[in-house]
């Protein structure tokens, strides 16, 4: 009878924490998106403002292997903290640049989106197009 107030007490306990925990790990993702989503928007403008004649970088790699490198091999192979990056140069002067979650509602809810304006801007449509 006492284990079974025990492992019923456990059972109620886990229920309340476990969700908790998972939102906290989601939250702790999309805030690693966004800082990740910084990092290539700043990245992209310093290797801009070195190039000659200026231009956006072709894609990730190129910041990762710039010496010193713009941005980490990690984020340079687009996949960091369940979530997924892709980087476009659209023109020489254009870019952007998407974070979506690895497995949807369980590494992350929320879309990101950076474009040469610096601007970070959140969505939940499955497209990664700017809100």
């Amino acid at each position: 009878m006492e284990i079974m107030i025990v492992v019923a007490i456990i059972g109620l306990l886990s229920a309340i924490a476990i969700p908790n925990l998972l939102r906290a790990r989601m939250n702790a993702n999309e805030s690693s998106a966004i800082y990740s989503l910084r990092s290539i928007s700043t990245a992209c403008e310093s290797y801009r403002a070195a190039d000659d004649p200026t231009s956006y970088p072709p894609d990730l790699n190129t910041l990762a292997q710039a010496n010193p490198p713009y941005i980490d091999s990690v984020l340079a192979a687009g996949n960091k903290s369940g979530y997924l990056f892709q980087f476009i140069r659209t023109s020489a002067n254009q870019y952007h640049a998407t974070a979506t979650p690895q497995i949807p509602n369980i590494t992350g809810v929320r879309l990101f989106y950076v474009d040469e304006s610096g601007v970070i801007r959140a969505g939940a449509d499955a497209s990664g197009a700017p809100i």
